[in-house]
């Protein structure tokens, strides 16, 4: 059984507009059809009779008197939820300003968001450079538009959709209300702006997981700015992520060239390590840019379940003499790798996960992201490392992604750039060290960012998009083949606030303000930028002020929201680090 749509019109001038849609609409679409004026002086207006007359006949409901700011409170509409809500050139009358035709889109979209269904539209139709985004021609500047993404913000919504209203496509349609007067608007160039419900905003929360590591269960709290990074199963057998497309797009490229072999077993993404493995294992990291973790409890393995309580509970450290941190990379891996029972010279062995990394604020750093590893012993008179690499660039060069070379001795290095990101990728080669066959067989490593990677051949704009839980994300990517990303967000609003503070320069670590930034505000920071720094003379201590930007690439975000998510950082911030606000 087919379920009927509900239409509502609000705003109607002569309702020739509703009259020419009800003739276009299938038979399972019931419209309402309103004005602000009573019913008398509706009737007044050239042809309006005859428009409400042909609505009646079609089954359409037409009222009069219906405030668009206050639609729940109309004993008729506040009986239904809406499918689409459609307001055409909406105006406050007479000649009223930018601020107040603001302000009634604002109400109107609010008063939507309470009669609306989850998955409902509301249609807005403006004059050109009216709605104030890049689609205008012109471009209206900030102060002479009426900010229409801005205002449907504050309401929940976003801009999905804005093409040219085409007024040829309803017969009979004729615009009047200009300046209150029986009047048409300018429709040239006028545009139809369709907004959607976007997710509501979520805050970081703590998360606790427990892992095993070798012969232990450790159980630990996740950091809360990377609480929605883990769990997502991105790399799962079912999931038609495009991170995991990507990933198997690349790896169906190397086996022309290689025999590529995934490595199976347990590889958790809490590791016991140390600062110096760091460095033996080549990583240009440094302690401070790794995640140390701090185990809740920590148990043998082999103690049962039921004995557990009487355990006694060891600190980090104590258990296997080292320290406890979130992977940074899967280089930490590649030893394990070549000791499995099945690594095999001549093969590549893949290893895909998710890596965590401390890095600033910005749009092209990534907190969290899923990793490739290849490794490989392979004969070093094929030359593996220039094969590799050709075949990447044949597979890469079209997204503008270019190779540097390195010889550091024996080790030769290939490093992958992109035009916003430095090094999110590099292929190593040194000969295999111990073997009666040394200088015969090489040692190659891939090791590559797959969510950039994913941003630069989907042209996903925001790698945050990546972690969205709005559905409209991966439904992009269900049918296959799959074309450049179309983002369901267009022309997400920004705003920008400075917070300064007094720090002592010896104790601060910039990459804590950033971790604390990034737990209050949710994610909603795009880049965060040190605008001024001073050291005061005498006292010794500093000051720093820091230029947030604010834009989601998901999500509503409303200037009032943005308000709260920085106050709630100034009332963070001195609780987390020892700072004081100016």
């Amino acid at each position: 059984m087919s379920i009927t749509r509900e239409v509502l019109l609000v705003g109607e001038g002569n309702f020739s507009f509703a009259a020419a849609l009800s003739e276009s609409l299938a038979p399972r679409v019931r419209v309402t059809a309103t004005c602000l004026q009573p019913e008398a002086e509706a009737l007044s207006r050239e042809n309006a009779e005859k428009n409400i007359q042909h609505l009646r006949e079609r089954g359409s409901t037409v009222l009069f008197g219906v405030d668009c700011t206050c639609l729940k409170e109309h004993e008729v509409i506040q009986q239904h939820l809406y499918d689409c809500i459609i307001f055409n050139f909406p105006h406050c009358g007479r000649k009223s300003g930018v601020k107040k035709n603001r302000t009634l889109l604002a109400k109107f979209f609010a008063s939507c968001a309470e009669v609306l269904k989850d998955n409902g539209e509301v249609h807005m139709a403006l004059c050109n450079g009216q709605g104030g985004t890049p689609y205008d021609n012109p471009m209206r500047e900030w102060h002479n538009s009426w900010q229409a993404v801005a205002m449907a913000a504050e309401a929940g919504l976003i801009l999905s959709e804005i093409h040219p209203f085409d007024r040829d496509k309803y017969q009979g349609y004729r615009c009047t209300g200009y300046r209150s007067q029986d009047k048409g608007f300018h429709v040239e160039g006028a545009l139809n702006h369709i907004f959607t419900r976007s997710l509501p905003y979520t805050m970081p929360e703590k998360l606790k997981m427990v892992t095993t590591i070798g012969k232990e269960t450790v159980s630990f709290e996740v950091p809360e700015e990377l609480s929605e990074y883990v769990n997502r199963d991105f790399l799962s057998q079912q999931s038609h992520h495009p991170v995991k497309i990507v990933l198997e797009q690349l790896l169906r490229e190397i086996k022309s060239s290689w025999p590529v072999c995934t490595v199976i077993g347990n590889f958790p993404e809490l590791l016991n390590c140390c600062p110096e493995k760091l460095q033996s294992c080549g990583l240009n990291l440094t302690p401070s840019d790794v995640y140390w973790i701090k185990p809740i409890e920590t148990h043998p393995l082999n103690q049962c379940e039921d004995s557990m309580k009487d355990c006694d509970l060891m600190e980090d450290q104590q258990s296997s003499g080292g320290s406890y941190a979130l992977r940074p990379s899967l280089l930490l891996h590649v030893q394990e790798i070549m000791q499995n029972e099945d690594f095999s010279p001549g093969t590549l062995h893949a290893l895909s996960g998710l890596v965590f990394q401390r890095v600033p604020i910005s749009s092209n750093q990534y907190p969290a992201y899923h990793q490739l590893l290849l490794v490989g012993v392979l004969p070093s008179k094929s030359q593996p490392l220039r094969c590799l690499k050709d075949c990447m660039e044949a597979l890469l060069s079209p997204y503008h992604v270019s190779f540097k070379e390195e010889h550091l001795g024996e080790e030769h290095q290939v490093w992958v750039y992109s035009q916003d990101v430095e090094n999110f990728g590099r292929m190593t080669s040194v000969p295999v060290p111990g073997s009666d066959f040394q200088g015969s067989l090489q040692l190659c490593v891939l090791l590559l960012n797959i969510d950039h990677l994913a941003t630069l051949i989907l042209s996903i704009p925001d790698w945050r998009l990546l972690w969205s839980a709005d559905p409209r994300f991966l439904a992009h990517f269900e049918p296959r083949p799959i074309g450049p990303f179309r983002p369901f967000s267009l022309y997400p609003p920004s705003y920008s606030h400075d917070i300064s503070f007094w720090m002592e320069p010896d104790s601060f670590d910039e990459l804590d303000f950033h971790a604390v930034v990034r737990v209050a505000t949710g994610g909603a920071v795009k880049d965060v930028k040190l605008v001024d720094r001073f050291r005061h003379p005498h006292m010794g201590h500093a000051s720093l002020c820091y230029r947030l930007d604010y834009q989601s690439p998901d999500r509503a975000l409303s200037h009032s929201q943005v308000l709260g998510l920085q106050n709630q950082l100034r009332r963070l911030l001195p609780l987390r680090l020892q700072v004081t606000l100016r």
